[in-house]
């Protein structure tokens, strides 16, 4: 059985600031590529459920254990959802004894909001 590492995950702590929403200033194409790889990890239901699990989990993050239960699909299935979170940066994860828990990454979803803000008064136009 392989060890599981948990990596830290540089490209996504950086500050939500880093990204002006869209409306303000055309977004770069290293943003896009990253800031596009969130969003489509995100564009499943079953994902988006996981994310939401593990983010309202008391202490900000789940067990795997506590994951697979409210799916009606396969641990193996699970498993590969919660990969594809991780690799987006949206999760993290660690390896405690038998058990694999994840959590949010810190500024993931402050990131993914920030692009998407809309300004509340005039900037630039009238809005």
């Amino acid at each position: 059985m392989s060890k599981q590492v948990a990596l830290p995950v540089v490209a996504v702590a950086q500050d939500a600031a880093c990204c002006a929403p869209l409306v303000r200033e055309p977004l770069g194409e290293g943003d896009a590529a990253e800031l596009a790889r969130m969003f489509k990890a995100l564009s499943d239901p079953v994902r988006l459920r996981l994310l939401s699990l593990i983010a309202s989990h008391e202490g900000g993050e789940a067990c795997v254990c506590d994951l697979t239960g409210p799916f009606d699909v396969s641990q193996p299935t699970i498993s590969h959802h919660l990969k594809v979170l991780r690799e987006a940066g949206v999760v993290g994860s660690e390896r405690r004894g038998t058990w694999v828990y994840y959590r949010v990454v810190p500024g993931a979803l402050a990131r993914l909001s920030a692009l998407l803000e809309t300004p509340v008064g005039p900037v630039g136009t009238s809005v």
